[in-house]
């Protein structure tokens, strides 16, 4: 199903719309702010003042001031409430640790952006649901605090050259004949037109071995150099916070093919243009990676 088409002031929690024009009607907001932040400060000794440490940003907990209002309608008022507790109550999310669930909303101005939570609060109050009014609360908690374009952008990079020799681009006098015994690479290049930084999800697919991925403008690399996949299978590189995994295609770990220097936790791609490269042995240049990311914000 597609995602619900947002106005402006509305927002989308588990396929139910909130804000202007929709029967919740969200009184106030809080929690969209900068990020609560876990400090490292550390009192100086027989000085004044403290050494500022590291600060890590910590969970971002959203507020929600509403109330369903659909007069003489009570029925249709309880459905509201149901919905969103169905929504929270899915096993995938609930039961599945770093599962999350969006919570989607728009500004004037701004594109539709997304937060990655649980639904951790939700307290309706039915003194008058009689008469279809029912003021609710709502917490939802951002594990990751950063905000999410709300589409993905994807893009694909094959290999550029066999492996088995031949010629090396730019052809220019001198000509070089590029060795079989070196992994082929290509460019490629991946934009985050957000203010932040994006967590790609990268997946390779055979046939090809011995692999690297490298973003050349920040300089970080995967290296796997005893992978090797036959045509079909693949890899799957999951840098996002919450998940960062490596699976194989019949969903197995294979984190284990990682060198200890590859740090998924660091391969993010920064705002604007990453150069990016993948180098591997493919005596057929069929194999490609694809890497798919949600541009990032650290503002609404």
């Amino acid at each position: 199903m597609p995602p619900l088409e947002l106005a402006d002031w509305q927002y989308e929690l588990g396929g139910v719309l909130m804000g202007a024009g929709t029967s919740v009607q969200v009184i106030g907001t809080s929690g969209l702010g900068r990020a609560p932040v876990r400090d490292n400060d550390a009192d100086q000794p027989s000085m004044d003042g403290s050494w500022p440490g590291p600060d890590y940003y910590a969970a971002r907990q959203v507020q929600f001031d509403a109330a369903i209002r659909i007069p003489g309608d009570p029925a249709a008022c309880h459905d509201i409430v149901a919905a969103l507790q169905a929504a929270a109550d899915e096993s995938a999310v609930r039961l599945v640790g770093g599962a999350t669930m969006p919570l989607r909303l728009k500004r004037p101005g701004r594109p539709v952006k997304r937060l990655h939570g649980r639904l951790r609060m939700e307290e309706p109050e039915y003194e008058r649901v009689i008469h279809g009014y029912v003021p609710l609360d709502l917490q939802f908690v951002a594990t990751d605090p950063g905000f999410y374009a709300d589409e993905e952008t994807t893009t694909e990079i094959p290999l550029g050259w066999l492996t088995g020799g031949g010629f090396a681009a730019p052809v220019v006098a001198p000509i070089y004949v590029q060795s079989g015994t070196t992994a082929a690479d290509r460019p490629g290049w991946a934009t985050n037109a957000g203010t932040g930084q994006a967590w790609p999800v990268i997946r390779i697919t055979g046939p090809v071995a011995n692999v690297s991925v490298i973003n050349a403008t920040t300089g970080r690399r995967l290296n796997l150099p005893t992978l090797n996949l036959a045509a079909g299978q693949w890899v799957e590189i999951d840098t996002r916070p919450g998940h960062r995994t490596v699976l194989r295609e019949n969903g197995g770990n294979a984190s284990t093919l990682l060198t200890p220097a590859s740090r998924i936790d660091l391969f993010s791609l920064p705002k604007g243009v990453s150069e990016m490269r993948w180098t591997g042995f493919d005596n057929t240049n069929t194999s490609r990676m694809r890497l798919t990311w949600r541009d990032a914000y650290i503002a609404l």
